[in-house]
């Protein structure tokens, strides 16, 4: 999910074409080329696409489509209201938390690809292989040692009278950064999980709608904490060069979301679309771990030292099937709670 908006000017005019936002979205002929769903993020110019397609072009010959659908949610729903005339060969980006809302809307196809020998059976969310797992990361709060407020602790210490408009959280309703934090609190405070949302909301600087705008009031100084994930200081190493912004490991654990990729049934370009899976869980994975800062589903990727920064915590998980069952009722009650 990730997803950093500091803009590396790094691209050419050509790049920054291929990834315009539904750029070649429609083809009039079929050449060959495979076509991708994917998160805002991935695409953009920040994001590890503008690398990896390249890459994976020169290497295989194939050429790529890349479309851009919104967030992952929003992908996903355009692929189901599609249906079999989606004209997407993969979807790359739906995390384990919509997994059930992907197996239910039939249009993923099983793939076995030879990459999985070197990713753990704990990421591998689904046996049949229709989604597989291509990184994951953390959700954690994540603090400016420059603030000279003092760093919370816990989930507890965001309730405190002194962390008064000191931080700010995301909404669950349209942000997956969002929903990783309503499930983190259901996991550490069960069916009370709403008396932390009203303590916390209430003392919270603001309730974003999205992880961008949230970390862009963050990193501008509007509040000292901000919900992002426990890589999120891997970029500020790498690209800015300072460890100024901390992720926060709170000892109760930390709620974690792994992000998969999916050859739907319907693809016209199967092959080239499973050459694709292959590359982005072996070739490619340093490269997205590096520009989305999340860990690396394969256990063999060599990682830069910036990831020494990443503190990997205690890893809470709460299965797909648990979600698809209660989440509508999850968030139903949020909105009664926290919506005034």
């Amino acid at each position: 999910m990730k997803k950093h908006v500091f803009t590396l000017v790094l691209l050419t005019l050509l790049l920054t074409g291929l990834f315009a936002k539904g750029a070649m979205e429609e083809s009039a002929a079929d050449d060959g080329t495979l076509t991708i769903y994917c998160y805002d993020t991935f695409s953009s110019e920040w994001g590890s696409g503008p690398t990896l397609i390249p890459l994976f072009e020169e290497k295989t010959g194939i050429k790529v489509n890349v479309v851009s659908t919104g967030n992952a949610l929003e992908m996903l729903n355009r692929a189901i209201m599609e249906g079999d005339a989606c004209p997407a060969d993969l979807i790359l980006g739906i995390s384990d938390d919509s997994a059930s809302r992907a197996y239910n809307s039939g249009l993923f196809a099983s793939y076995e690809s030879p990459a999985l020998a070197d990713i753990s059976d704990e990421l591998e969310f689904d046996p049949e292989h229709r989604l597989l797992p291509f990184d994951y990361g953390a959700f954690a709060f994540v603090y400016d040692t420059e603030s000279g407020v003092t760093a919370p602790t816990c989930l507890d210490d965001l309730t405190k009278p002194y962390y008064k408009d000191k931080f700010i959280l995301i909404d669950p309703r349209t942000s997956s950064v969002g929903l990783g934090l309503l499930l983190w609190t259901i996991e550490v405070y069960g069916d009370a999980y709403l008396d932390w949302w009203k303590a916390a909301g209430s003392n919270a600087l603001t309730i974003a709608d999205g992880w961008s705008s949230a970390y862009g009031l963050f990193t501008e100084g509007e509040a000292p904490i901000v919900l992002s994930y426990t890589t999120s200081p891997v970029y500020h190493v790498m690209w800015e060069d300072t460890t100024r912004y901390q992720a926060l490991v709170f000892g109760e654990g930390h709620s974690t979301i792994i992000e998969g990729v999916g050859i739907l049934k319907s693809a016209k370009h199967r092959e080239a679309a499973e050459k694709f899976v292959d590359f982005i869980l072996t070739e490619g994975q340093k490269e997205t771990a590096i520009a989305n800062s999340m860990y690396p589903a394969n256990s063999k990727t060599e990682l830069p030292s910036a990831y020494d920064y990443a503190p990997l915590p205690k890893l809470l998980h709460i299965d797909a099937e648990t979600i698809a069952a209660n989440l509508e009722t999850w968030l139903n009650d949020w909105t009664v709670a926290m919506v005034k």
